[in-house]
């Protein structure tokens, strides 16, 4: 059990759980299983395992890249080690099944970026059972340079960082803010997914109890569709904060009651204060460390959560006003149902019932369709268009006639064939006539593609994007890749006649300003679609497609036609007649 206090702020209760709330934890953990949140001790198994393999590699890479490349002698090169590092979901214990696993690999001073592109794949080749590997991507111009891999049925997501030491023990641990010193800014990035995980699981009185809460938390969060850093919603790392934060005012409580208060606490916090798992800390580097005195920048954070190593940064930077209301609301729904929960009028599936935000949320979105001629050049349009959904969100959040703009929190990947020009400029405005029902609609979260993931970080000045022509299939068809992004509008009482072409027409120079935009390959259009027209596909088995209301037959009384012109008005409210085209 907990023992010394660990936060900012003393706790509000160090109660011991009742014998209701463990009882309540007790079905918590049930219904987590049948929403299939654990993964089998057999896969784990197969976790451990790929990890021991990539250990060994890890040194073989460094001799490898000493031996052959630096000609370094023995004693040298037999004391380097390296040393693989978890971070993420699973080294927070909170991994289920199909989760990648998010790993780093340390090496000294010696190796470098380069080699670890140039040499471990090979080196990785060499000592894997046949088969192991199903699938490589290194992106070395990623924000945070990665090499992807399918091993042995298992995703690995592997980034690097030397140190300046010339080895790598298997103690080493990552704690020490001067092994930070040297260090570029990749390297830097690298080594801080580690260290801030690693700061998480000291900060929290019972790991265990926090485990489990946000098991919970992120089930809700992704059922709610409010799991998404790029679009403004908070991301893994950032629920971790806020349940850590949670968990350190309740240190003796057990996770139901944590998922409870979680609500109450998150939900009523007096933004823009920020949430601190601990004092920040100044470090030897000249680097920036979030400070709104210092820094004008960070004043305008809306919805601050300040990672706890040095050196602190604000992990919800992307967060609008629209994304940060719709966060608040949802938390308030969860403290409800909560509520609900703990006096035994629901059940804890309750509070894992999916959104609903193509079924009955609006009535009027905005379509964004970003389109290209080639798959390789749609990886990283698509990426780089979804980068900058946030900023139009941004701007929507600034029309005093728009109430709320609600981004949906993932792209709807579709191919298309086309027979010529007209049809193909068709399907770049949004027409899903010529989609190919015979390949499924995949969402970008679902895709995982590592080139569009890079430019949807937003870095993408070493990107370097393909020169495709216009492909064809073997029946001459145009072959179309599109991906669209959804955006919820909410107008508000005074809306009468809406403009939003300043935003749409900012939002498309923002990326078409891309320094590889080619307007033959790549192309971009925002249409206005109304609620009864939203593609099948985006509605999951069970839900029901909102129709379109019929007019009724029939003598016309003064209140119909009151109603009528009311809703006219609502439909030339909605119509973004400049710059907005309507499906």
């Amino acid at each position: 059990m907990a023992t010394n206090p660990k936060g900012v702020t003393p706790p509000i209760s160090t109660a011991m759980p009742t014998q209701e709330e463990l009882q309540l934890n007790d079905t918590l953990i049930e219904e987590l299983k049948r929403q299939n949140n654990f993964e089998t001790p057999t896969e784990t198994e197969r976790r451990k395992k790929v990890l021991g393999i990539l250990q060994k590699v890890a040194v073989e890479f460094v001799k490898e890249v000493l031996t052959s490349k630096k000609k370094f002698p023995p004693s040298v090169i037999n004391a380097a080690g390296g040393k693989i590092f978890t971070y993420g979901s699973y080294r927070l214990g909170v991994y289920g099944p199909g989760s990648d696993i998010d790993t780093l690999l340390v090496a000294p001073k010696d190796v470098s970026r380069d080699d670890f592109f140039e040499t471990l794949p090979s080196v990785l080749k060499k000592h894997s059972p046949p088969g192991a590997i199903e699938e490589m991507t290194p992106v070395p111009e990623a924000f945070v340079p990665i090499i992807k891999l399918e091993y042995m049925s298992v995703s690995i997501d592997l980034i690097f960082s030397n140190v300046q030491a010339s080895s790598v023990p298997l103690n080493m641990d990552l704690k020490d803010k001067n092994m930070l010193r040297g260090l570029d800014d990749r390297s830097l990035r690298s080594l801080n997914g580690t260290r801030v995980t690693d700061e998480i699981l000291e900060l929290v009185p019972q790991q265990k109890v926090f485990r489990t809460a946000l098991r919970a938390i992120k089930l809700w969060s992704k059922q709610r569709a409010i799991y998404a850093n790029i679009m403004g919603f908070p991301g893994g790392v950032v629920w971790a904060m806020l349940v850590a934060r949670v968990c350190q005012l309740y240190p003796q409580a057990c996770a139901s009651v944590i998922v409870g208060k979680f609500f109450r606490i998150i939900g009523s916090w007096a933004w823009p204060q920020p949430v601190l798992l601990k004092q920040i800390e100044e470090g030897p580097l000249q680097v920036k460390i979030w400070n709104p005195a210092l820094y004008p920048s960070d004043k305008y954070h809306l919805m601050p959560i300040i990672t706890p190593a040095y050196p602190s940064m604000c992990a919800t930077h992307n967060v609008t006003m629209s994304t940060r209301s719709i966060v608040t609301t949802e938390l308030k729904r969860g403290g409800d149902l909560c509520d609900k929960i703990f006096t035994g009028q629901l059940a804890w599936k309750d509070l894992f019932v999916g959104h609903t935000f193509f079924t009955q949320d609006y009535r009027y979105y905005l379509s964004i369709v970003s389109s290209s001629r080639t798959k390789e050049a749609q990886q990283l349009w698509s990426g780089l268009v979804e980068s900058k959904v946030r900023h139009l969100v941004g701007n929507l959040d600034h029309n005093e006639l728009i109430s709320l703009a609600h981004p949906f929190n993932k792209g709807f990947e579709r191919l298309h064939r086309c027979r010529d020009g007209e049809e193909a400029t068709a399907v770049t405005r949004g027409d899903l006539t010529y989609q190919v029902t015979e390949v499924k609609t995949e969402t970008t979260d679902a895709t995982n593609d590592p080139r569009h993931n890079a430019a949807a970080e937003g870095v993408l000045t070493d990107i370097k994007a393909p020169n495709g022509e216009t492909t064809t299939n073997e029946d001459g068809l145009i072959e179309l890749y599109t991906t669209t992004y959804y955006i919820g509008l909410q107008l508000s009482e005074q809306a009468k006649k809406l403009d939003i072409s300043w935003a749409t027409n900012n939002f498309r120079e923002m990326c078409i300003g891309w320094q590889s935009y080619n307007a033959d390959l790549n192309e971009l259009h925002v249409v206005h679609t109304r609620s009864f027209d939203l593609p099948d596909d985006v509605f999951k088995s069970g839900e029901m497609k909102p129709t379109k209301l019929k007019k009724k037959a029939g003598k016309v009384t003064n209140g119909d036609a009151i109603a009528l012109k009311k809703r006219k008005a609502e439909a030339q409210t909605a119509d973004a007649a400049n710059g907005i085209k309507r499906r």
